[in-house]
């Protein structure tokens, strides 16, 4: 099994490391464990690179392999870090249809990055979301905590310039 591996660079601290495993000794002999220890485990680091999982399953006498299955299943659940700033572009049907599509590729193309993942200097994360309540102002995406509706793919530049 090819397990992915972050652009990013793996940076856990002592102090995650100590955290993650009060966590799992607290939960290992509970049946179903897993999922509450992978979710606060993602509290801890933001995300569950495959050196986390590592752990996690060394710990709990897990397979990697089974660790690995249930982070990349849940939706809930990041392989890679978040950027500094987190740009999430609404695919939800309202948004959808009114182009949201054609400004997921070309922030693919613009960031060089696959949706799920982080540019190599850790500036800039893209997501797909479901509809985020704003389809009056279709189509969106969010930078962080902002809003910007009615969009093409022409604004992109202007609204990454405003990060840069």
């Amino acid at each position: 099994m090819a397990f992915k591996k972050s652009a990013i660079p793996f940076a856990g601290t002592p102090e995650q490391e100590k955290k993650l495993r009060e966590v799992i000794s607290q939960h290992k002999d509970d049946p179903g464990a897993l999922m509450p220890v992978l979710q606060e485990a993602q509290e801890i680091y933001g995300y569950l690179p495959i050196e986390v999982q590592q752990m996690i399953a060394d710990a709990m006498e897990i397979p990697l392999e089974k660790v690995y299955g249930v982070v990349t299943f849940y939706a809930q659940f990041s392989i890679n870090p978040k950027g500094k700033y987190r740009i999430s572009v609404c695919l939800g049907t309202a948004c959808y249809v009114k182009g949201s599509g054609d400004l997921y590729d070309k922030l693919q193309e613009k960031l060089g990055i696959a949706g799920g993942e982080i540019t190599p200097d850790g500036k800039f994360s893209l997501d797909a979301c479901r509809c985020i309540g704003a389809c009056g102002l279709a189509p969106v995406l969010t930078v962080n905590e902002d809003v910007y509706g009615r969009l093409t793919p022409d604004d992109i530049d202007t609204i990454l310039a405003k990060y840069n």
